[in-house]
Order: C-alpha cells, then sequence, then structure tokens
C-alpha cells in the first residue's frame, strides 16, 4: 500500500492518516513488487504459488520411490502450467513497457517538435515585430510625405513665387539704397550740426568776450567821467574862494 491511514468514528473527530514509510520508500517497495509479483488483489501471490508448486515438484522427484511416476508427471504439468500462468501477465508487463518506452520517445519527439516550433514561433514573432517597426517607420514617412505634399499644394506656382521673388529683391535693393541714401545724409546732418555747435559755440565766445570788453569799457568811461568831476569840482572851490 502506498500510504496507511485509518478513520477513527467517534464524536465526529477523523484521524489523520499515518504514513509508514515516506514517498521514496513507497516507490522502491511499490517498484519491487511489481518486478517480484508477490502481492495480488485476491488470493494468493502468483510468484508464491509457482515457488510452491516447484517445491512440490522437487520434493516428489527427490523421494526414492519407483512408483511415484505419475504424481511426478502430475505436479510436473501442475508446475509448467503455474509457470504459463505467470509468464502471461509478464509478457503483458513487457509488452505494456515497450508500448510505454515507444510512448515515452515519441513524447520525447513530440516534445523535440514542440520546442523547435515554439523557436520557429519566436523567431516569426522577432521577424513581424521587425517588420512591424519597419512598417511603422515607413508609414511615418508616408504621412510626413503627404503633409509636405498638402503643404507645397497650398503655396503659389513657381513662376509666381519666382517673380514675388524678384520684386521683393528689388524693394529689397531699393530699401538698401535709401538706407544708404539716409545714413549719408545723417552722417552728413551731423557734421553740420557738429559745425553749427562748433559756431555757437565761437560766436558765444565772441558776445562773451565783447560783453567783457563792453563791460570794461563802460567801466573806464565810467571812471573817466568821475574823475572829470572830480577835476572840475576841485577847479572850482579855488575861484570861490578868490
Amino acid at each position: 500500500m502506498l500510504a496507511k491511514g485509518r478513520k477513527v468514528s467517534g464524536r465526529g473527530e477523523a484521524v489523520a492518516a499515518n504514513y509508514a514509510f515516506g514517498p521514496l520508500e513507497d516507490d522502491i517497495i511499490i517498484k519491487h513488487r511489481l518486478l517480484t509479483r508477490t502481492t495480488t488483489t485476491r488470493g494468493e501471490p502468483p510468484l508464491k504459488k509457482l515457488q510452491k508448486k516447484f517445491t512440490s515438484f522437487f520434493i516428489e522427484i527427490d523421494k526414492d520411490e519407483d512408483n511415484n511416476y505419475a504424481d511426478c508427471e502430475k505436479l510436473a504439468k501442475a508446475f509448467l502450467q503455474e509457470l504459463n500462468t505467470f509468464e502471461i501477465p509478464l509478457l503483458k508487463s513487457r509488452a505494456v513497457v515497450e508500448a510505454n518506452v515507444r510512448e515515452k520517445e515519441n513524447f520525447h519527439e513530440l516534445k523535440e517538435e514542440i520546442n523547435r516550433q515554439i523557436v520557429q514561433a519566436q523567431s516569426d514573432i522577432e521577424d513581424l515585430k521587425k517588420q512591424l517597426e519597419e512598417s511603422k517607420i515607413e508609414r511615418r514617412h508616408k504621412e510626413e510625405c503627404e503633409a509636405i505634399r498638402k503643404l507645397i499644394a497650398t503655396q503659389p506656382p513657381r513662376l509666381e513665387t519666382q517673380k514675388l521673388i524678384a520684386e521683393l529683391e528689388k524693394e529689397i535693393a531699393a530699401l538698401n539704397a535709401e538706407n544708404t541714401a539716409s545714413s549719408r545724409l545723417l552722417e552728413l546732418r551731423k557734421k553740420q550740426f557738429a559745425l553749427l555747435l562748433h559756431v555757437v559755440d565761437e560766436l558765444q565766445n565772441t558776445i562773451e568776450e565783447e560783453q567783457k570788453n563792453l563791460i570794461e569799457e563802460m567801466r573806464l568811461a565810467s571812471e573817466e567821467q568821475k574823475n572829470g568831476l572830480e577835476d572840475a569840482i576841485g577847479d572850482s572851490e579855488p575861484m570861490a574862494v578868490d
């Protein structure tokens, strides 16, 4: 038996199964019993029955009696019959083992085929991923090209664009010429303004000098007039005394 367990009925309690051997020991025992066929589900084990038949036949032959030939022949037939009976399950077991071996080989072949298909499927998946990425890139390029095409379609024809560019270039040249002329005029005005400032500065200096000179002349004239009055007063005083 693989596992020995018992249940005790009483007050609704159950006793857990108790194992006499471990799983490894159970496998060894089962393998030994299957090989020796020392166990059976009903009756006496086949190997023990065969052993008994052989023992009875050997004991009968070993007897020193001359009238036991019929018994020996009977026991020999019984032993051979039991041997044939014992051999039939062995042949069946052998056929089952061979079938299991073939099934195992088929299983390994099927497993290898499945593994090969898995590897192939993984390779196909990787290839499909690359193709998908390439398709995405190609689609994005097409969308960009379509957007550029639509943008170009919205633009005027090339001749009109060239004409417009030529007009803009003329306007730019005119603006550059005007800018140059304006720059020259501005430079001239700067020089003129600087000259004007210099002339104004000179005039201002001249006016200041003239004002200083005029003030000085007025001061001198005033002093001379004052001195003349003083002299006149000085001359009149002696005359009055006389």
